[in-house]
């Protein structure tokens, strides 16, 4: 698999955009290109919608109002009016802004869908949003305000109002009027819209499918980064390899268990430490006898998500949508968000899943009454020293936290337009949730990593014979203690807990285990 930084160059075509290459260009800037072949089905298009606009035909959206106004007919001369004032009344969203990497997405996927040919709109909306991205102009989008159906209209018509010259947006990270940043990044703006180019624009879920792919990118990440600390952990608690035998795992014939299982099994491989720790005891706790079935099962979660997120990239989600072999206009519920909904909501409950286990490996390598002789809270002298005792305090707050943030936000709807839009998905809640919880299970995850090297140090510190790491874990290990120092007396542990963030979130960790096991997905 070709990793997101390798990607130098996308082309769009409406089909084939995968979530390496999503990821490329929206945290890495990767060029973005739309195919000949799109820019042709998206004038194809544009000539049935104005056909459509010429001949006052009654097509939503083109020559009717919106939502629950369907009834309302718009003549001929008032359609870009109409398109114009979608995306005026509509950027009602509030609160903190999306990250620029999120909104990159967002324009990513808008521009992707309307490559199909299917939204009516002139190509040059796509090829705008393109320009924007390659020269980095950034819609500033507030996060709150989407119902998830239909689609994302607030949040996508803040992205909007900058192809008008209004809104706000970052240019190289300097937030400007969005007039203003599209001048200095030499690009010119529409004076308007034009029939079914405002629907075609908010009426989408390319703001929730950006979260949901940025989350599961970060969520695979994530899942091997925690098979890493249970392999670390597993090894300084002295644990039992009888419970990895691959006999086990095939006798259950669930596969995200049968290949955590295999994973451990690798990353333990060739650790004196493990291999001389064998028979000390017949069974160990769930924390780490039962890591294959608790990560296989988040593993297979995220294939399930996975599956559905790459469907959604390449998806065409407004309404309605045009067939030019047969001049068709056929409105549907396209924008619904609820596979996506269901996706986050699964995606979030597993991964507060791993941040869960990891806080009670944690908390048996700091209690001395579970550790298997480490000492009390990971210390050289307790009393005086604390050591690493308040770190699992945190580390349970976080994952106190994953547990309120995890209850479903699909189970919830409220009807809008009249009711005419009755039931809602709340899927961009659902993917703002489950941000908040990739970003607490990552924290769990450093602190982990963190106590585990110091017992690491303690064990060889209680006994010079206990034996050595494996050997992509030592160099896991020493990757650590190039920023960090054994803690032999308390100092400000915040420093440490900063810096070992700051590692667990830059990719140089799976860098290292991919070079031991490139097979690793």
């Amino acid at each position: 698999m070709r990793q997101p930084k390798e990607i130098n160059e996308v082309v769009l075509d409406g089909h084939l955009l995968s979530l390496e290459e999503f990821i490329a260009v929206s945290r890495f800037h990767a060029v973005l290109k739309i195919g000949e072949n799109a820019l042709e089905k998206m004038r194809e298009s544009r000539r049935l919608v104005k056909k459509i606009a010429d001949e006052n035909r009654v097509a939503y959206g083109i020559t009717t109002g919106f939502g629950d106004l369907a009834k309302v007919a718009v003549d001929h001369s008032s359609s870009n009016t109409l398109a114009t004032n979608l995306v005026l009344s509509h950027c009602v969203a509030t609160g903190d802004p999306y990250t620029e990497e999120q909104v990159r997405g967002m324009m990513l996927l808008l521009a992707n869908s309307l490559s199909h040919g299917y939204s009516g709109c002139r190509p040059v909306l796509a090829e705008m949003l393109c320009d924007m991205l390659n020269k980095n102009v950034v819609p500033v989008v507030p996060q709150k305000g989407s119902l998830g159906a239909s689609g994302d209209l607030a949040p996508l018509s803040h992205i909007a109002l900058v192809l008008l010259g209004k809104g706000k947006a970052y240019f190289d990270g300097e937030s400007l009027e969005g007039k203003d940043a599209m001048e200095r990044a030499g690009m010119e703006t529409l004076p308007h819209l034009v029939h079914k180019e405002g629907l075609a624009l908010s009426n989408g879920t390319h703001a929730m499918t950006s979260l949901a792919a940025l989350n599961l990118y970060d969520a695979m990440n994530v899942l091997m980064l925690a098979d890493m600390n249970a392999a670390m952990s597993f090894s300084v608690l002295e644990g039992q390899l009888n419970a990895y035998d691959a006999r086990i795992h095939e006798a259950r014939g669930q596969s995200g268990q049968m290949k955590t299982a295999e994973v451990i099994r690798r990353l333990t491989a060739g650790s004196s430490l493990v291999q001389n720790a064998q028979g000390k005891r017949v069974q160990d706790a769930y924390s780490l006898r039962c890591v294959p079935q608790v990560h296989g099962a988040c593993q297979d979660a995220i294939e399930y998500v996975k599956n559905v997120v790459e469907r959604e990239l390449n998806a065409v989600t407004d309404n309605p949508l045009l067939f030019t072999e047969d001049e068709s206009v056929i409105s549907g519920g396209n924008f619904h968000g609820e596979p996506i909904a269901l996706a986050m909501d699964f995606l979030g409950i597993a991964v507060s899943e791993l941040a869960s286990i990891s806080e009670r490996r944690l908390e048996r390598m700091v209690n001395p009454a579970l550790s298997n002789g480490l000492t009390p809270f990971l210390t050289v002298n307790a009393g005086i020293n604390s050591g690493y005792m308040i770190v699992q305090y945190s580390a349970a707050s976080m994952v106190s936290e994953n547990k309120v943030l995890a209850h479903p936000a699909s189970v919830d709807s409220i009807p809008s337009s009249a009711n005419q839009e009755d039931f809602v998905s709340m899927a961009t809640t659902a993917a703002r949730k489950c941000v908040w919880i990739l970003q607490n299970t990552t924290s769990v995850l450093a602190y982990e990593l963190l106590t585990a090297c110091q017992a690491k140090d303690i064990r060889e510190y209680t006994d010079p014979k206990a034996g050595e790491l494996s050997p992509v874990l030592k160099e896991i290990y020493e990757r650590v203690r190039k920023d960090i120092p054994f803690t032999e007396k308390d100092r400000e542990i915040r420093i440490d807990i900063e810096k070992i963030e700051s590692l667990m979130r830059s990719g140089e960790l799976e860098e290292i285990i991919r070079k031991y096991m490139p097979d690793l997905q």
